[in-house]
């Protein structure tokens, strides 16, 4: 397809008072990323010269601010009545005055839409075709508007209760999402009159209207998950179970190990190389890139992290923001680090924390090591040089600095700096009372009975 100008109005006004929610419905999530966001990601993933109108209604800030993240071009128009579909695309008639060759009309609340049936949609613009409908087969059509085609072209849109018994046997049903000619766009929408029960404006009236025209109205096929619309929150759990199944899917063909997919939940930006290997059980949360090589043992949790080549993560790790793991190190279990580089060949095998911290190359972070890096308001770094050896149990107290060699032995206090190849102890002295533990039981004790009294 030669390259054509487009714009993509995204319908984002809806109430979702189904959610059950304080904020809009497009603003809930699915991996990490509010429906919208889905939705706009696929429009901008179509290439070419994209521009990209929002309706917004309820929330209008919030999903302004939502969609911002994916496209700083974008443009919004509020919807103040919510009077049918082809009323809230009127709300864009600004942008629908400007000169673009495809028009299409998508939905906030509908994630899984594909770049894919996007771009086909558009090609049959670029062929020839005035409007192209968007349908979909699903097992059971009960409940949908049913798409009338006489050879080969689309010639109504029967919603069910208008529908024959002959036409309610057509299993072909009608998405919503819609592509048209920029050249007859905005004549055929403003066209739409609300001669109807609800005294409302649809969009689908534009397929009679150009129809009479004698325009070229087709439908496409499309799968029956592009066009899931989300309404309550078991239609969101839904979705997010679709998102994960394709994710998954995706991932696997790429060449990375997943031994118990369905127990794998990824964030919509995850990006993880061939040959990384991840076990059962582990969640990723957005921002999080994985280097070919990694394993990511079972019930890790993982975001805004970056995992180097041949990197051992986990069982039961979490790596929070701004953690970085160099080629070769490792996080064993029970250990959670935070905004802290890990360096190559470096070893936080069990029960520890390291927070704002470097760790150098092939150090190795015994058991239950922890960096104190907050005093209750303000936040310090800990530098731990390379080829150093922290001891189980020890504390450090932020801000720190270790040098390259340093051997810190096991259960210290260290507050302040070791210099390089130094032995560092922060032990207070061991002092023996003998027969003083049998007093302090009585005491406790007594202490005890008198409380019970």
């Amino acid at each position: 397809m030669a390259s054509r100008s487009c714009l993509t109005i995204i319908l984002a006004a809806g109430e979702g008072t189904r959610m059950k929610s304080s904020m809009s419905k497009v603003l809930h999530e699915i991996a990490g990323l509010p429906l919208v966001g889905h939705v706009a990601k696929a429009v901008l993933g179509t290439g070419g010269e994209t521009d990209l109108a929002v309706v917004v209604g309820r929330g209008a800030a919030d999903v302004q601010k939502a969609v911002g993240k994916i496209s700083d071009t974008a443009r919004f128009y509020e919807q103040t009545e919510r009077l049918g579909t082809a009323h809230a695309v009127l709300a864009a008639r600004e942008a629908l005055t400007e000169t673009h060759d495809d028009v299409l009309v998508v939905f906030g609340d509908t994630p899984l839409i594909e770049e894919t049936s996007l771009r086909a949609a558009r090609h049959k613009l670029a062929e020839g075709a005035d409007i192209v409908v968007m349908g979909f087969r699903p097992e059971n059509p009960t409940g949908y508007g049913r798409l009338i085609e006489q050879g080969g072209k689309l010639v109504a849109i029967v919603e069910e209760k208008d529908a024959t018994e002959e036409q309610r046997k057509i299993t072909f049903c009608n998405g919503g999402l819609m592509a048209l000619s920029g050249k007859h766009a905005l004549k055929l929408i403003s066209a739409v009159k609300n001669d109807n029960s609800k005294g409302e404006y649809y969009l689908t009236d534009v397929v009679k209207l150009a129809h009479a025209q004698s325009l070229n109205v087709i439908a496409i096929d499309v799968p029956v998950e592009n066009v899931i619309g989300i309404n309550n929150r078991a239609e969101l759990a839904e979705a997010e179970a679709l998102w994960q199944a394709r994710k998954r899917r995706d991932v696997m063909f790429s060449g990375v190990t997943l031994i118990a997919p369905e127990t794998v939940f990824f964030a919509h930006d995850t990006l993880i190389e061939a040959d990384v290997l991840i076990e059962p059980n582990v969640f990723f949360g957005p921002k999080v890139t994985i280097e070919s090589g990694a394993v990511i043992h079972a019930f890790s949790h993982i975001e805004g992290a970056h995992i180097g080549a041949n990197t051992s993560v986990g069982p039961f790790a979490r790596l929070r923001p701004g953690s970085k793991l160099a080629e070769k190190a490792k996080v064993g279990n029970f250990c959670e680090v935070k905004n802290a580089d890990i360096g190559a060949g470096a070893k936080v095998n069990h029960l520890s924390y390291i927070g704002d911290a470097t760790v150098g190359a092939d150090t190795n972070i015994g058991a239950g090591v922890i960096t104190c890096n907050y005093d209750g308001y303000n936040k310090f770094k800990t530098t731990i040089g390379s080829n150093a050896f922290v001891g189980s149990n020890s504390a450090l107290i932020a801000p720190l600095t270790i040098g390259n060699g340093v051997y810190v032995a096991s259960g210290s206090v260290i507050t302040d700096e070791v210099p390089e190849n130094a032995l560092a102890l922060g032990r207070a002295r061991q002092v023996n009372k003998e027969g003083r533990a049998e007093i302090l039981r009585e005491k406790y004790k007594a202490i005890k009975a008198s409380k019970n009294k």
